[in-house]
């Protein structure tokens, strides 16, 4: 049991001697300010405003009755927060566990669950942008969290290569009045296509463009799939044409202006959604039902996770109606990423110069290390605008957070080469361990699981930025306040543990991230 699941129990015991039987959230949060204690409660709260009674009182009487090995205080603050302090023993009872796993710290046990992160997905019409290339390493962390949490995770990109944006590419490549896509990309692929029926160039172009540009891109953005799905396969194998028949045999579909509806309302969408123009072409919500029923039923997938851009916002409730239409209820979630814009001297870049399109995601791997891409586009929330300042990015400072979190490890790696102990697999002598400094960066070392299991449920990947520069703070601050290779042997060695200890959670962390922990800078 780890320390917050032993607060929520030890809440739950309190309430339960005071005899209070209805249901409260008790949620368990981290105090970001070490002098009000390490974790807190708001249940009392809670509990006054549902019996119209003081919350402080009530917090009183609930702190009465909490009782905890590692508690070494409780406090109440207002308006009816339960403080709690933990002991410096229960740290030390966790850095065992860390030396014990190594590169597994973090690592939670299996989970039966099968999840897909699906993520990118960008049309094969044209080079990998800056808005598509956000999806990349917040799809790819994602995963990894998930996969640490205890999940069978699988990754996977699909691709739109059937419908009517290859037939735009196909006009596009043999320069007809339909062309919709222009730059460098298409005029060199113009001169490799002699095909002249459209359909048949755009097909050809597009499978060029995913295997030699969008691919070596995310190759380059340190990305691996575990599966590249063809939307073209879905029609191949009649899968689109049985997602239709079944919708129509569960009486789910009706014929209006020449159209063929979804009836998605009955599924908590605002509004019915057309499947089947009145042209007689599939529009792109059958064709991802269908993808979404191969999922669920072939692949057996028990969750979903999609990955999209802010643009496809109306896309969701459809798409959702529809998986629910199949059976698979709350099997499916999307989560939406806003917008990019780069910055470069003060102004926002809006073309490529290379292909007169919007800005590519190699174009920004030509000026900018992957790893500082990778940091950068995971800082932000999801649900927020993405300002991506190639300046900072190019700054080797402690301005720039890559640059100081890995100095952080260049550090550690340095300490230990110095004392001529590279392993280190425990600490000596913990009990001295009582310093300020080393007591908040063992705090932050342990939390690593907490960050995880945190992200595990809502998502909220940029927590782990975040982590990471908490973490490389709080070295840095051990590291000026306490001299690690000091003349008291017995010190030394207990310090040398902690910064051997650093040095695992801090490349765990990294690895997590995808990006690179250099042993010198």
């Amino acid at each position: 049991m780890n320390i917050r699941e032993s607060i929520e129990k030890s809440v739950l015991e309190s309430l339960e001697e005071l005899q209070i039987e209805d249901v409260f959230p008790i949620k368990v949060s981290r105090i970001q300010r070490s002098s009000f204690g390490d974790y807190s409660v708001s249940v009392a709260m809670e509990i006054a405003k549902a019996k119209k009674e003081n919350p402080m009182e009530v917090a009183e009487k609930i702190k009465s009755k909490l009782k905890g090995e590692y508690f070494e205080k409780i406090e109440i603050a207002y308006p009816g927060f339960i403080n709690f302090y933990i002991s410096k023993e229960y740290y030390y009872s966790k850095i065992e566990e860390v030396f014990e796993k190594q590169n597994n710290f973090g690592q939670f046990p299996s989970k039966k669950e099968k999840i897909q992160v699906e993520f990118i997905s960008a049309n094969p019409t044209g080079p990998l942008t800056v808005g598509n290339g956000r999806g990349g390493p917040f799809g790819d962390v994602l995963g990894n969290i998930l996969k640490k949490y205890g999940y069978n995770v699988k990754k996977a990109y699909y691709i739109n290569d059937y419908g009517k944006q290859i037939l735009y590419l196909g006009h596009s490549i043999i320069g007809s009045e339909e062309a919709k896509y222009s730059g460098e990309y298409i005029d060199k692929l113009r001169k490799r296509i002699k095909e002249k029926n459209p359909y048949k160039a755009g097909k050809i172009a597009s499978r060029i463009i995913m295997e030699e540009m969008i691919k070596k891109t995310i190759k380059k953005m340190g990305i691996k799939y575990d599966d590249w799905f063809r939307e073209s396969e879905l029609y191949k194998k009649g899968e689109v044409e049985k997602v239709l028949d079944y919708l129509r045999k569960a009486g789910l579909t009706y014929e209006q202006e020449g159209a063929e509806w979804f009836m998605s309302r009955a599924f908590g969408d605002e509004r019915d959604r057309v499947i089947v123009k009145s042209n007689g072409e599939n529009t792109y919500l059958l064709g991802d039902i269908a993808y979404h029923r191969y999922k669920f039923e072939k692949q057996k997938f028990d969750k979903v996770i999609n990955i999209w851009g802010a643009d496809h916002f109306g896309d969701v409730p459809g798409l959702i109606a529809g998986t629910e239409a199949l059976g698979h209820i709350n099997k499916l979630e999307v989560i939406l990423l806003q917008f990019v814009t780069v910055q470069k001297d003060g102004k926002t870049l809006r073309m490529s110069k290379r292909l007169g399109t919007a800005i590519t995601m190699d174009d920004l791997l030509d000026e900018i290390p992957v790893d500082v891409i990778r940091f950068f586009f995971l800082q932000k929330s999801s649900d927020t605008h993405l300002n991506f300042n190639m300046d900072l990015a190019k700054e080797q400072s402690e301005k720039n957070p890559v640059y100081y979190i890995q100095y952080a490890y260049a550090r550690i790696s340095s300490i230990l080469r110095n004392s001529g102990k590279t392993k280190i697999n425990k600490i000596k002598n913990i009990e001295l361990l009582t310093h300020k400094r080393e007591l908040e960066l063992i705090k932050q070392i342990v939390r690593l699981p907490e960050i995880i299991e945190d992200i595990a449920n809502d998502y909220e990947v940029h927590r782990i930025t975040q982590y990471a520069i908490d973490l490389a703070t709080a070295f840095h601050k051990f590291y000026t306040d306490c001299q690690v290779l000091t003349d008291d042997k017995n010190l030394r060695e207990a310090r040398l543990g902690l910064v051997a200890l650093s040095k695992i959670a801090l490349k765990n962390t990294l690895d997590i991230m995808g990006i690179s922990a250099p042993s010198k800078m």
